[in-house]
């Protein structure tokens, strides 16, 4: 009976993960949407169908998060023989998205 309950919890817990941000995602305005997404650092790139004011467009795909980092040195003291210590450490620059619309 056990591994049947640990199964069945298993299964419940993938289809929520898998559903749970597409469940999201339905329930969020395109305005919502691109909202969040400016929010969490990204830089949206729309294309839309139609013509439609925005509060009447559906979002129909979110796609090619790219993530674009530099690195850049870092001096952080002296080495035991006098050179600079210098580390070199990511610093993201930019982030984008693209979202797709249908305004029609």
């Amino acid at each position: 009976m056990r591994p049947s309950f640990i199964l069945a919890t298993f299964a419940t817990s993938v289809a929520v993960a898998l559903l749970g941000p597409a469940a999201t995602a339905q329930a969020e305005t395109a305005q919502e949407t691109i909202a969040r997404l400016q929010s969490s650092g990204y830089t949206v790139n729309v294309d839309r169908v139609g013509s439609a004011p925005l509060d009447q467009c559906v979002v129909t795909g979110i796609r090619n998060p790219q993530t674009v980092t530099d690195y850049v040195r870092v001096y952080d003291g002296r080495n035991k023989d006098g050179s600079r210590d210098v580390d070199l450490v990511p610093v993201v620059t930019s982030r984008s998205i693209s979202v797709s619309l249908n305004c029609a």
